[in-house]
């Protein structure tokens, strides 16, 4: 028990730096680090208490999706000004020290996490609530999503893609200029459509209409 109030006060101490010095950095890459570590110390925060579903579903999300494109996206916009400059010695960056640091730091709660697991019952004890051994976290959440609220779950489907088809016709605009293909009249195409036979006259040319 001492065990887990340590690595849970070291993983929410963690957080909070993180979350901080997501708005303190100056600097956009080394917020996205922060902010990877900021998620990753989370899950580890959900999973050490049980709730394995929530810690895996943020860090395949989160840090797998949403932070890997946030870090892309702010690393594209830089390229024109970074260009080789991390492994140049005229100037020195710090990306590379801060996210060697942030890699560190989230390698070792993997471990301390992936370790603890095995003796989660030593470490997790409550007699007010009862942990079935043989349905897991995952299976109770589910079998409550799709049973008592298939009806919602399918609602929020229908919302996101309502949501999926207003932006794409927001964002949709049509061109002037541009050259389209047609692919119903290239597959319904026949001989006579394509294949002209001309007789041309010696020395002559070819007129074809466009």
């Amino acid at each position: 028990m001492i065990a887990h109030a340590v690595f849970f006060y070291l993983f929410s101490f963690i957080a909070i730096v993180s979350a901080i010095m997501v708005t303190v950095a100056r600097n956009t890459v080394h917020s996205v680090f922060f902010l990877i570590l900021d998620f990753i110390s989370i899950s580890c925060l959900f999973i050490m208490i049980g709730a394995e579903f929530l810690g895996m579903i943020m860090l395949i999300v989160y840090v797998g999706a949403v932070a890997v494109l946030f870090l892309f996206v702010v690393m594209m916009l830089n390229v024109a000004q970074q260009k080789n400059q991390w492994f140049s010695a005229s100037k020195s960056s710090s990306h590379i020290p801060i996210g060697l640091l942030v890699s560190l730091i989230i390698f070792f709660e993997l471990i301390i996490v992936i370790g603890g697991w095995k003796y989660k019952p030593d470490l997790l004890n409550s007699s007010t609530i009862v942990i079935s051994k043989t349905t897991t976290n995952t299976h109770s959440l589910g079998n409550v999503l799709y049973t008592d609220y298939i009806h919602l779950f399918q609602l929020s489907g229908m919302i996101l893609l309502v949501a999926m088809i207003g932006a794409i016709v927001l964002t949709f605009r049509e061109r002037v200029g541009l050259k389209r293909q047609s692919y119903i009249k290239q597959i319904s195409r026949e001989k006579k459509d394509g294949v002209q036979l001309v007789e041309v006259e010696s020395k002559q040319g070819v007129k074809i209409d466009a």
